[in-house]
Protein backbone atom coordinates (compact mmCIF):
# COMPACT_ATOMS: atom_id res chain seq x y z
CA UNK A 1 0.00 0.00 0.00
CA UNK A 2 1.27 3.37 -1.33
CA UNK A 3 2.48 5.38 2.03
CA UNK A 4 0.16 8.06 2.63
CA UNK A 5 1.82 11.41 3.16
CA UNK A 6 0.34 15.58 3.44
CA UNK A 7 0.54 16.04 -0.75
CA UNK A 8 -2.11 12.40 -1.14
CA UNK A 9 -3.82 12.07 1.81
CA UNK A 10 -7.13 13.33 0.03
CA UNK A 11 -7.24 10.87 -2.55
CA UNK A 12 -5.87 8.27 -0.65
CA UNK A 13 -7.90 8.73 2.57
CA UNK A 14 -9.96 11.70 2.98
CA UNK A 15 -12.03 11.88 0.51
CA UNK A 16 -13.62 8.10 1.82
CA UNK A 17 -15.19 9.84 4.73
CA UNK A 18 -18.08 12.38 3.96
CA UNK A 19 -17.67 13.89 7.46
CA UNK A 20 -14.19 14.64 6.64
CA UNK A 21 -15.41 16.35 3.56
CA UNK A 22 -17.63 17.92 4.92
CA UNK A 23 -15.02 20.43 7.37
CA UNK A 24 -12.68 20.15 4.34
CA UNK A 25 -15.07 22.28 2.42
CA UNK A 26 -14.68 24.89 5.04
CA UNK A 27 -10.98 25.03 5.24
CA UNK A 28 -8.41 27.04 2.90
CA UNK A 29 -5.20 24.30 3.81
CA UNK A 30 -7.28 21.24 3.30
CA UNK A 31 -4.04 19.07 2.78
CA UNK A 32 -2.22 19.68 5.95
CA UNK A 33 -5.35 19.55 8.14
CA UNK A 34 -6.18 16.42 6.77
CA UNK A 35 -3.04 15.22 6.94
CA UNK A 36 -3.10 15.81 10.94
CA UNK A 37 -6.24 14.31 11.57
CA UNK A 38 -5.06 11.37 9.86
CA UNK A 39 -2.43 10.97 11.92
CA UNK A 40 -4.07 11.42 14.95
CA UNK A 41 -6.78 8.66 13.89
CA UNK A 42 -3.64 6.55 13.44
CA UNK A 43 -2.50 7.28 16.52
CA UNK A 44 -5.62 6.58 18.89
CA UNK A 45 -6.35 3.29 16.34
CA UNK A 46 -9.87 5.12 15.56
CA UNK A 47 -11.42 6.33 12.21
CA UNK A 48 -13.18 9.20 11.88
CA UNK A 49 -16.45 8.19 11.84
CA UNK A 50 -15.29 6.00 14.58
CA UNK A 51 -14.32 9.24 16.85
CA UNK A 52 -17.55 11.49 16.04
CA UNK A 53 -19.85 8.18 17.86
CA UNK A 54 -17.74 8.04 20.66
CA UNK A 55 -18.28 12.05 21.25
CA UNK A 56 -22.30 10.98 20.00
CA UNK A 57 -23.10 8.45 22.49
CA UNK A 58 -21.96 10.16 25.42
CA UNK A 59 -21.26 14.11 24.89
CA UNK A 60 -20.88 14.57 28.64
CA UNK A 61 -18.12 11.64 29.06
CA UNK A 62 -15.32 13.60 28.07
CA UNK A 63 -13.62 10.90 25.96
CA UNK A 64 -12.71 12.25 23.12
CA UNK A 65 -11.02 15.14 24.95
CA UNK A 66 -9.25 13.05 26.89
CA UNK A 67 -7.83 10.87 24.13
CA UNK A 68 -7.05 15.01 22.64
CA UNK A 69 -5.51 15.64 25.91
CA UNK A 70 -3.12 12.26 26.07
CA UNK A 71 -1.82 13.41 22.55
CA UNK A 72 -0.75 16.78 22.80
CA UNK A 73 0.91 15.85 26.28
CA UNK A 74 3.25 13.15 25.53
CA UNK A 75 6.31 13.04 25.11
CA UNK A 76 6.98 10.92 21.35
CA UNK A 77 9.50 11.72 18.91
CA UNK A 78 7.38 10.89 16.19
CA UNK A 79 5.11 14.38 17.05
CA UNK A 80 7.07 17.32 17.12
CA UNK A 81 5.33 20.28 19.75
CA UNK A 82 4.42 22.14 16.12
CA UNK A 83 2.38 19.35 15.29
CA UNK A 84 0.58 18.56 17.65
CA UNK A 85 -0.23 21.63 18.14
CA UNK A 86 -1.59 22.08 14.66
CA UNK A 87 -2.58 18.91 15.19
CA UNK A 88 -5.18 20.20 18.09
CA UNK A 89 -6.84 22.56 15.95
CA UNK A 90 -7.57 20.35 13.26
CA UNK A 91 -8.84 17.94 15.46
CA UNK A 92 -11.54 20.33 17.28
CA UNK A 93 -11.92 21.91 14.01
CA UNK A 94 -13.71 18.56 12.73
CA UNK A 95 -15.68 18.21 15.48
CA UNK A 96 -16.97 21.55 15.32
CA UNK A 97 -17.72 21.26 11.73
CA UNK A 98 -19.50 18.32 12.24
CA UNK A 99 -21.71 19.97 14.69
CA UNK A 100 -20.45 17.94 18.15
CA UNK A 101 -17.76 20.20 19.73
CA UNK A 102 -15.84 19.24 21.91
CA UNK A 103 -14.68 21.18 25.15
CA UNK A 104 -12.77 23.98 25.05
CA UNK A 105 -10.12 23.37 27.53
CA UNK A 106 -9.26 20.10 25.56
CA UNK A 107 -6.33 19.64 23.23
CA UNK A 108 -3.94 22.30 25.27
CA UNK A 109 -0.75 22.80 23.87
CA UNK A 110 2.27 25.38 24.49
CA UNK A 111 3.79 26.32 20.80
CA UNK A 112 7.96 26.68 21.65
CA UNK A 113 9.30 28.60 19.37
CA UNK A 114 12.72 27.59 18.58
CA UNK A 115 14.00 28.92 15.96
CA UNK A 116 14.45 32.74 15.99
CA UNK A 117 12.17 35.29 13.66
CA UNK A 118 14.13 35.39 10.41
CA UNK A 119 15.96 38.77 10.45
CA UNK A 120 15.18 40.63 7.20
CA UNK A 121 17.27 43.59 5.81
CA UNK A 122 17.35 45.37 2.47
CA UNK A 123 20.15 43.88 0.96
CA UNK A 124 18.57 40.25 1.74
CA UNK A 125 15.47 41.62 0.45
CA UNK A 126 17.01 42.86 -2.77
CA UNK A 127 18.43 39.66 -3.56
CA UNK A 128 15.51 37.96 -2.79
CA UNK A 129 13.68 40.24 -5.36
CA UNK A 130 16.41 40.10 -7.59
CA UNK A 131 16.09 36.03 -8.22
CA UNK A 132 12.31 36.66 -9.01
CA UNK A 133 12.14 35.02 -12.40
CA UNK A 134 8.88 36.21 -13.88
CA UNK A 135 7.14 39.57 -13.98
CA UNK A 136 4.76 38.14 -11.84
CA UNK A 137 6.78 37.44 -8.77
CA UNK A 138 9.12 40.20 -9.34
CA UNK A 139 5.68 42.04 -8.50
CA UNK A 140 4.37 39.51 -5.87
CA UNK A 141 7.40 40.57 -3.65
CA UNK A 142 6.88 44.09 -3.36
CA UNK A 143 3.41 44.07 -2.81
CA UNK A 144 3.93 41.96 0.13
CA UNK A 145 6.30 44.16 1.57
CA UNK A 146 4.37 46.99 1.15
CA UNK A 147 0.63 45.78 1.79
CA UNK A 148 1.21 42.60 4.22
CA UNK A 149 -1.04 40.90 2.83
CA UNK A 150 -1.18 37.49 4.15
CA UNK A 151 -0.94 33.96 2.16
CA UNK A 152 -4.62 32.93 2.65
CA UNK A 153 -5.79 36.55 1.01
CA UNK A 154 -3.46 36.53 -2.00
CA UNK A 155 -4.66 33.55 -3.56
CA UNK A 156 -8.26 35.23 -3.32
CA UNK A 157 -7.52 38.97 -4.39
CA UNK A 158 -9.13 40.86 -7.31
CA UNK A 159 -8.75 44.03 -9.21
CA UNK A 160 -11.37 45.29 -7.67
CA UNK A 161 -9.78 44.95 -4.35
CA UNK A 162 -7.73 48.01 -5.78
CA UNK A 163 -8.31 51.64 -5.43
CA UNK A 164 -10.34 53.16 -8.75
CA UNK A 165 -7.45 54.30 -11.44
CA UNK A 166 -4.86 52.99 -9.02
CA UNK A 167 -2.40 53.20 -11.63
CA UNK A 168 -2.40 56.95 -11.99
CA UNK A 169 -2.33 57.68 -7.90
CA UNK A 170 0.28 58.11 -5.43
CA UNK A 171 0.36 55.37 -2.90
CA UNK A 172 -2.94 53.46 -4.15
CA UNK A 173 -5.35 52.20 -1.54
CA UNK A 174 -5.82 48.23 -1.07
CA UNK A 175 -9.19 47.58 0.60
CA UNK A 176 -10.42 44.01 1.19
CA UNK A 177 -13.18 42.90 2.46
CA UNK A 178 -14.03 40.46 5.43
CA UNK A 179 -14.28 37.47 3.67
CA UNK A 180 -11.56 37.32 2.10
CA UNK A 181 -9.77 37.74 5.70
CA UNK A 182 -8.63 35.77 8.01
CA UNK A 183 -12.26 33.97 9.83
CA UNK A 184 -13.52 35.13 6.42
CA UNK A 185 -15.92 37.65 8.00
CA UNK A 186 -17.64 35.32 10.52
CA UNK A 187 -18.21 36.11 14.43
CA UNK A 188 -16.19 38.14 15.40
CA UNK A 189 -14.22 39.05 12.34
CA UNK A 190 -17.53 40.23 11.03
CA UNK A 191 -16.78 43.70 9.57
CA UNK A 192 -13.23 43.34 9.60
CA UNK A 193 -11.29 44.88 6.49
CA UNK A 194 -7.81 45.33 5.75
CA UNK A 195 -6.53 48.48 4.41
CA UNK A 196 -3.51 48.93 3.00
CA UNK A 197 -1.52 50.43 0.39
CA UNK A 198 0.67 49.87 -2.45
CA UNK A 199 4.38 51.55 -2.23
CA UNK A 200 5.95 53.24 -5.61
CA UNK A 201 7.98 50.25 -5.96
CA UNK A 202 4.72 47.97 -5.88
CA UNK A 203 2.90 50.01 -8.21
CA UNK A 204 5.18 50.08 -10.74
CA UNK A 205 6.16 46.24 -10.17
CA UNK A 206 1.92 45.71 -10.73
CA UNK A 207 1.77 47.77 -13.49
CA UNK A 208 4.28 45.60 -15.38
CA UNK A 209 2.46 42.76 -14.29
CA UNK A 210 -1.05 44.18 -15.23
CA UNK A 211 0.61 44.06 -18.96
CA UNK A 212 1.76 41.10 -19.10
CA UNK A 213 -1.75 39.29 -17.51
CA UNK A 214 -3.34 41.06 -20.14
CA UNK A 215 -1.06 40.10 -23.19
CA UNK A 216 -1.05 36.46 -22.02
CA UNK A 217 -4.93 36.67 -22.01
CA UNK A 218 -5.57 38.49 -24.85
CA UNK A 219 -8.31 40.90 -23.25
CA UNK A 220 -7.89 43.29 -20.30
CA UNK A 221 -8.29 42.39 -17.26
CA UNK A 222 -11.62 42.20 -15.52
CA UNK A 223 -11.82 43.61 -12.06
CA UNK A 224 -13.48 40.37 -10.67
CA UNK A 225 -9.96 38.61 -12.04
CA UNK A 226 -7.85 37.20 -9.32
CA UNK A 227 -4.79 39.60 -9.37
CA UNK A 228 -2.61 36.27 -8.82
CA UNK A 229 -2.26 33.49 -11.74
CA UNK A 230 -0.30 30.95 -13.18
CA UNK A 231 2.15 31.83 -15.51
CA UNK A 232 1.10 28.69 -17.76
CA UNK A 233 -1.54 28.66 -20.05
CA UNK A 234 -4.47 28.51 -19.25
CA UNK A 235 -3.83 31.06 -16.29
CA UNK A 236 -6.03 29.89 -13.93
CA UNK A 237 -5.81 31.95 -10.36
CA UNK A 238 -2.92 30.80 -8.53
CA UNK A 239 -3.99 28.31 -5.31
CA UNK A 240 -3.14 28.79 -1.82
CA UNK A 241 -0.73 26.06 -1.63
CA UNK A 242 1.21 27.22 -4.77
CA UNK A 243 2.02 30.34 -3.04
CA UNK A 244 3.88 28.25 -0.20
CA UNK A 245 6.22 26.46 -3.19
CA UNK A 246 6.44 30.03 -5.08
CA UNK A 247 8.43 31.48 -1.80
CA UNK A 248 9.84 28.17 -1.03
CA UNK A 249 11.40 28.11 -4.02
CA UNK A 250 12.35 31.62 -4.13
CA UNK A 251 14.30 31.90 -0.86
CA UNK A 252 15.97 28.73 -1.71
CA UNK A 253 17.56 30.29 -5.10
CA UNK A 254 18.38 33.33 -3.36
CA UNK A 255 19.84 32.19 -0.12
CA UNK A 256 17.71 34.41 1.76
CA UNK A 257 15.67 32.96 4.23
CA UNK A 258 11.88 34.46 3.59
CA UNK A 259 7.98 33.49 4.30
CA UNK A 260 4.98 35.58 3.44
CA UNK A 261 4.78 35.91 7.91
CA UNK A 262 8.27 37.96 7.31
CA UNK A 263 6.69 40.30 5.00
CA UNK A 264 4.29 41.19 7.01
CA UNK A 265 6.46 41.78 10.45
CA UNK A 266 8.46 43.70 7.62
CA UNK A 267 5.64 46.29 7.56
CA UNK A 268 4.63 46.11 10.54
CA UNK A 269 8.24 47.17 11.90
CA UNK A 270 8.45 49.94 8.96
CA UNK A 271 5.10 51.24 10.19
CA UNK A 272 5.99 51.24 14.41
CA UNK A 273 9.35 53.15 13.11
CA UNK A 274 7.16 56.31 12.00
CA UNK A 275 4.90 56.44 15.30
CA UNK A 276 2.20 54.52 13.72
CA UNK A 277 -0.57 54.06 15.99
CA UNK A 278 -1.94 50.44 17.37
CA UNK A 279 -4.86 50.00 16.26
CA UNK A 280 -4.09 52.35 12.58
CA UNK A 281 -1.44 49.40 12.13
CA UNK A 282 -3.95 46.79 12.85
CA UNK A 283 -6.14 47.87 9.93
CA UNK A 284 -3.29 48.37 7.72
CA UNK A 285 -2.66 44.46 8.77
CA UNK A 286 -6.33 43.33 8.34
CA UNK A 287 -7.26 42.46 12.01
CA UNK A 288 -9.91 43.90 14.33
CA UNK A 289 -9.73 46.79 15.57
CA UNK A 290 -11.41 48.04 19.16
CA UNK A 291 -12.71 51.22 20.36
CA UNK A 292 -12.26 53.07 16.75
CA UNK A 293 -16.08 53.95 15.14
CA UNK A 294 -14.75 53.80 11.51
CA UNK A 295 -11.63 53.35 10.65
CA UNK A 296 -12.36 52.67 6.86
CA UNK A 297 -14.06 56.05 5.80
CA UNK A 298 -12.39 57.95 3.35
CA UNK A 299 -11.00 60.34 5.59
CA UNK A 300 -9.57 57.77 7.56
CA UNK A 301 -8.14 56.35 4.77
CA UNK A 302 -6.54 59.45 3.62
CA UNK A 303 -5.43 59.63 7.36
CA UNK A 304 -4.04 56.18 6.98
CA UNK A 305 -2.08 56.82 3.60
CA UNK A 306 -0.77 60.24 5.06
CA UNK A 307 0.78 58.26 7.76
CA UNK A 308 1.86 55.22 5.66
CA UNK A 309 3.87 57.57 3.18
CA UNK A 310 6.23 58.69 6.11
CA UNK A 311 7.10 54.80 6.49
CA UNK A 312 7.96 54.74 2.12
CA UNK A 313 12.05 55.08 2.77
CA UNK A 314 12.16 52.70 5.11
CA UNK A 315 9.54 50.70 3.55
CA UNK A 316 11.07 50.26 -0.28
CA UNK A 317 13.88 48.52 -0.86
CA UNK A 318 14.49 47.11 -4.53
CA UNK A 319 16.04 50.24 -5.09
CA UNK A 320 19.65 51.08 -2.92
CA UNK A 321 19.70 54.74 -1.73
CA UNK A 322 21.51 57.11 0.11
CA UNK A 323 21.40 59.56 3.17
CA UNK A 324 21.90 62.94 1.44
CA UNK A 325 23.85 65.37 4.09
CA UNK A 326 21.70 68.16 5.88
CA UNK A 327 23.93 71.20 3.21
CA UNK A 328 21.69 69.22 0.30
CA UNK A 329 18.45 69.23 1.81
CA UNK A 330 18.72 73.02 3.50
CA UNK A 331 19.42 73.77 -0.48
CA UNK A 332 16.36 71.37 -1.44
CA UNK A 333 14.19 73.28 0.94
CA UNK A 334 15.24 76.64 0.03
CA UNK A 335 14.67 75.43 -3.71
CA UNK A 336 11.41 74.52 -2.95
CA UNK A 337 10.16 77.79 -0.93
CA UNK A 338 11.75 80.01 -3.46
CA UNK A 339 9.72 78.41 -6.48
CA UNK A 340 6.58 77.90 -4.56
CA UNK A 341 6.66 81.89 -4.08
CA UNK A 342 6.94 82.74 -7.54
CA UNK A 343 4.04 83.13 -10.06
CA UNK A 344 3.18 80.63 -12.70
CA UNK A 345 4.76 83.26 -15.25
CA UNK A 346 8.18 83.70 -13.52
CA UNK A 347 8.20 80.24 -12.67
CA UNK A 348 8.45 79.40 -16.68
CA UNK A 349 10.86 82.25 -16.86
CA UNK A 350 12.90 80.72 -14.59
CA UNK A 351 12.52 77.28 -16.26
CA UNK A 352 14.09 78.67 -19.15
CA UNK A 353 16.78 80.54 -17.17
CA UNK A 354 17.77 77.29 -15.01
CA UNK A 355 21.54 78.47 -14.08
CA UNK A 356 20.22 81.75 -12.09
CA UNK A 357 17.81 80.37 -10.72
CA UNK A 358 19.74 77.37 -8.73
CA UNK A 359 22.22 80.24 -8.57
CA UNK A 360 19.97 82.15 -6.51
CA UNK A 361 19.37 79.48 -4.00
CA UNK A 362 23.01 78.97 -3.03
CA UNK A 363 24.21 76.31 -5.87
CA UNK A 364 27.57 76.66 -6.77
CA UNK A 365 29.11 79.18 -9.70
CA UNK A 366 29.81 77.35 -13.14
CA UNK A 367 33.59 76.97 -12.56
CA UNK A 368 32.49 74.67 -9.68
CA UNK A 369 30.87 72.78 -12.29
CA UNK A 370 31.29 68.53 -12.26
CA UNK A 371 33.11 67.25 -15.36
CA UNK A 372 30.14 65.49 -16.68
CA UNK A 373 27.33 68.22 -15.98
CA UNK A 374 26.24 69.85 -18.83
CA UNK A 375 24.49 72.59 -17.33
CA UNK A 376 27.69 74.09 -15.13
CA UNK A 377 25.48 72.80 -12.27
CA UNK A 378 25.69 70.21 -9.55
CA UNK A 379 22.87 67.85 -11.26
CA UNK A 380 21.09 66.75 -8.38
CA UNK A 381 17.11 67.36 -8.64
CA UNK A 382 13.88 66.78 -6.61
CA UNK A 383 11.19 65.41 -8.82
CA UNK A 384 7.68 63.43 -8.05
CA UNK A 385 7.23 59.66 -8.53
CA UNK A 386 5.11 60.25 -11.49
CA UNK A 387 8.16 61.25 -13.51
CA UNK A 388 11.14 59.36 -12.18
CA UNK A 389 10.71 56.78 -14.86
CA UNK A 390 11.47 59.32 -17.95
CA UNK A 391 14.90 60.73 -15.90
CA UNK A 392 16.16 57.39 -14.74
CA UNK A 393 15.65 56.20 -18.77
CA UNK A 394 18.09 59.46 -19.57
CA UNK A 395 20.70 58.65 -17.27
CA UNK A 396 19.89 60.28 -13.50
CA UNK A 397 19.92 57.58 -10.64
CA UNK A 398 18.19 57.79 -7.13
CA UNK A 399 19.73 59.14 -4.12
CA UNK A 400 16.60 59.13 -1.91
CA UNK A 401 13.65 59.51 -0.79
CA UNK A 402 12.06 62.12 0.95
CA UNK A 403 9.62 62.11 3.60
CA UNK A 404 7.09 63.96 1.44
CA UNK A 405 7.16 61.34 -1.14
CA UNK A 406 9.11 63.08 -3.89
CA UNK A 407 12.73 61.35 -4.75
CA UNK A 408 16.42 63.26 -5.09
CA UNK A 409 17.84 62.27 -8.00
CA UNK A 410 21.61 62.77 -9.86
CA UNK A 411 22.96 62.11 -12.92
Amino acid sequence: MEKITQRNVLEKWANQYPEIKRWLSHLQQKNMNAFSLYRFCEWCKLTPTQLLDVKKKNPSAGTVEKILDDFCNMNDKRFTNSFQYQTSIAVKSFFRWNYTDLAKASGAVTLEKKKPYNALNKEGLRKLWSHARNLRDRALVPFVLSTAVAKETLSRLQWKDLEENWENIDLPCLNISSEKLKGHGVGRYRGVRQVSFLSGEAKRALIDYKEWCEKRLGRKVRPEDNIWLDNIAPYKPLEYDSFSTLILRLSKEAGVKFTWHDARRWVTTCLESVGISPNWNRVLRGRKVAGSENPYSRPAIDQLRAKFREAIPTLEFTTETHAVSREVEERLKALEEFKSALTPEQLEKARRAGVQLRKQVGQPDKEEKYANCEDGTHCQRVVSESDLTTYLQTGWKVICALPSGKVVIER
